[in-house]
């Protein structure tokens, strides 16, 4: 079964529950309400007699009323009885006069029935079943002064015609809650399919992203209700799924594009040694500096990888001038240089102090190799302008303009080198990859004095001075 169905058809079990409760509700009340205005109406034709009886005068003679079927005939006459209501009188046993009004089943034609009712000597409430139903009626012994017959007054109420009129009622009630029920299930499958919409997009997109590599398909699902929101975290995936696909194709052609070089180089070697224990010596040698190289590029290779990936950065709290001296003095086993700290900061910075190390060391082996002895290589950082600037300068030759950009790029080696051991033109990729992890960016510049200075530029989230 679909979301759809199952929604709609959750929606109608509970209006359905809810409507049948109400339904069962109003029965139970408009019963209950039933039987107390049937208690209460035949009370009330009680009072009203007894009030009559005791108001009322003899229009000959101006007294009280002497005679009891007299008494009974003229309240008959004043007092009409309600739908379903019938009133009439029985005086010395048999049925007197009758209501006008013709009732739905003659009572007083019922001579057992009559006899019954008059041997009552206090009010008289009962029930009887007729042709039309159940009826609930209520005996009056009435005697008046002067007259030694005796009297009874009948009210009786057609009970199960007005519950009839009730039950008509509900039945209505429950068709229409069948129509309701209708319309809303109808009106309900149209609206389930327009909020489901999204979601039936956010399957056949995963669909056709499974059947092909296409990650550049997204969805549109303006608003901001919850559908909106998975078409936005469903889009964020793909984004990430994208990023990482593109990420892998990268890693994919660097590392087959650099790894090729020295495997066939190996090979080559391997596939020329003779039996020479010189040649064996020097082949060994070769193929132990080109597995080292190999193993170089793939741990740069994995750090580029790693720099697009969420947990690249452990953020702590960085004193900038305790990273720089540490820095400059890891950096001087590195070579015979003028080694110089430049300026240092005097403030913490929220950032990863091992990447940060990593970064600049890539800039001091950088310039190692592109200096020799007893040129000038210098390492500061400053608070400037709101940001922190890391730099590694040196007096070496330089970087032309034309140069500048270009070699951050991957596997792209600089000129001038004048180290014994050219690396895979990763290094200068890896400072940008962690500067812009950090949110900020990484430029080349021309130092003063003549050489290259490498700047780091990261934004300042939050500093706290040291005093």
């Amino acid at each position: 079964m679909s979301a759809r169905a199952r929604i709609v058809g959750w929606m109608l079990a509970v209006v359905g529950l809810a409507l049948s409760v109400a339904i069962f509700a109003t029965w139970t009340i408009l019963l209950a309400r039933l039987d107390d205005r049937m208690k209460a109406e035949l009370g009330n034709e009680v009072d009203k007699l007894r009030l009559y009886a005791d108001t009322t005068r003899d229009p000959r003679t101006g007294g009280p009323v002497t005679d009891v079927a007299a008494l009974m005939t003229g309240y008959l006459q004043l007092n009409a009885p309600d739908r379903w209501e019938t009133f009439f009188s029985i005086v010395d046993g048999k049925a007197h006069k009758v209501t006008f009004i013709p009732p739905p089943v003659p009572i007083d034609t019922d001579k057992a029935l009559v006899a019954r009712m008059a041997t009552a000597t206090r009010v008289d409430r009962r029930e009887m079943e007729t042709a039309s139903g159940t009826v609930q009626y209520a005996v009056i012994p009435v005697s008046v002064s002067g007259d030694r017959r005796q009297g009874h007054f009948v009210v009786a109420i057609f009970y199960d015609l007005h519950r009839a009129e009730i039950v008509e009622a509900v039945r209505v009630l429950g068709l229409s809650a069948l129509a309701a029920m209708a319309l809303a299930g109808t009106v309900g499958w149209f609206v389930a399919g327009q909020v489901l919409a999204p979601v039936r997009l956010v399957r056949q997109t995963a669909e056709q992203i499974s059947d092909s590599t296409d990650l550049t398909r997204r969805l549109e699902a303006p608003g901001d209700d919850d559908v909106a929101a998975l078409a936005a975290t469903f889009n964020h995936m793909l984004d990430r799924l994208e990023q990482a696909f593109v990420i892998q194709q990268h890693f994919m052609d660097d590392a087959g594009h650099e790894l090729r070089t020295p495997i066939t180089v190996i090979r080559g070697h391997l596939e020329l040694m003779g039996d020479d224990p010189d040649d064996r010596a020097e082949t060994l040698a070769l193929v132990t500096d080109e597995l080292d190289r190999m193993n170089r590029i793939v741990d740069d290779l994995l750090t580029l990888a790693k720099a697009e990936q969420p947990g690249f950065l452990a953020l702590d709290n960085v004193e900038l001038a305790d990273l720089t001296v540490s820095v400059v003095a890891k950096a001087r086993a590195l070579g015979e240089r003028r080694w110089r700290v430049d300026e240092v900061a005097e403030a913490r910075l929220p950032a990863d102090r091992h990447r940060l190390t990593q970064a600049l060391m890539q800039l001091v082996a950088n310039a190692v190799r592109h200096t020799t002895d007893d040129d000038l290589i210098a390492v500061g950082s400053a608070v400037r302008d709101g940001h922190v600037d890391l730099w590694v300068r040196d007096s070496g030759p330089g970087v032309a303009p034309a140069e500048r950009e270009r070699i951050f790029g991957r596997f792209v080696r600089g000129a001038g080198r004048t180290g014994t051991h050219d690396g895979a033109g990763l290094g200068l990729a890896i400072v940008r990859s962690i500067a812009q992890a950090h949110g900020g960016n990484v430029k080349v510049t021309e130092a003063s004095g003549g050489g290259a200075c490498f700047v780091m530029s990261l934004p300042l989230w939050e500093l706290w001075r040291l005093h």
